[in-house]
């Protein structure tokens, strides 16, 4: 099977670390052009040189995604004097760990903006080239705590949910334009954002942090957690010619640890 992506223009987000890098980096191998977005500019550059060493186009749109306006004023100046996109991989870093009862009210409007809201400005935008080509593919980096809560991160699970939620509802209004609209959840991923939920969870047990990560990795059947690439491969797939008739899907990637069905 095929999975190239030649001929096609991929908007990734948060892509200077983590899951958004490694799925930039996997679709400019199977060659895509790619516009990076993210907050870090310094960062930004060090994986546009990345990409283009895979022989394809690569431009950076600099945004702040705690700033929906900012994001919004990019993309909209951006997508003025460019091309438009086949591909919108929709991914920004989680809200801090916490219980839920203690969130302030500010908690969730920050999140809610960094996630649902940026989302959805960004398929705003990216919406009309895609439907004048009558292909497109929309991909949100979301979380296993769609399926089932993930305890101590309450206000994730929420804003994720909601995501959810609205991506399955665009998913139907989009279809018959050609146009899928799909989330990836990962588990447990080697990346920064598990290093810090590690750090904040032996702080609020009083076990060490290896003890923390072993306690995680118990509950993965796989045993052990995924590497970027991993979910990146996820993401390609879902945005390619061969899952034109998957769309309104909540896909985990998670080595087995859910234990819904």
């Amino acid at each position: 099977m095929d999975l190239s992506l030649h001929n096609r223009r991929a908007l990734v987000c948060g892509s200077t670390q983590g899951i958004g890098r490694a799925s930039a980096l996997m679709m400019a191998e199977c060659g895509a052009d790619i516009v990076l977005m993210a907050r870090n500019p310094e960062s930004l550059e060090t994986v546009r040189h990345e990409v283009s060493g895979f022989g394809v186009s690569c431009d950076v749109v600099v945004a702040d995604f705690s700033d929906p306006s900012q994001v919004a004023e990019r993309i909209d100046t951006y997508t003025s004097s460019h091309a438009g996109f086949d591909i919108l991989v929709n991914n920004t870093g989680g809200p801090p760990a916490g219980p839920i009862a203690s969130a302030s009210v500010d908690d969730f409007l920050k999140a809610f903006n960094s996630h649902l809201i940026n989302n959805h400005i960004l398929v705003q935008a990216t919406l009309p080239g895609m439907k004048e080509r009558s292909f497109g593919r929309i991909v949100n980096i979301v979380s296993t705590s769609v399926r089932e809560p993930i305890p101590g991160i309450g206000v994730s699970n929420t804003t994720r949910g909601a995501v959810a939620s609205w991506a399955k509802t665009l998913s139907k209004e989009v279809a018959p334009f050609g146009i899928t609209v799909n989330n990836v959840l990962p588990g447990a991923t080697q990346t920064g954002r598990i290093d810090a939920l590690i750090k904040s969870k032996a702080a609020k047990s009083g076990k060490s942090e290896d003890q923390v990560e072993q306690d995680l990795v118990s509950a993965i059947p796989v045993g052990r957690f995924a590497g970027p690439f991993e979910i990146a491969a996820a993401v390609v797939f879902l945005s390619s010619d061969h899952a034109a008739y998957i769309t309104g899907v909540s896909l985990p990637v998670d080595g087995g640890r859910l234990n819904s069905i």
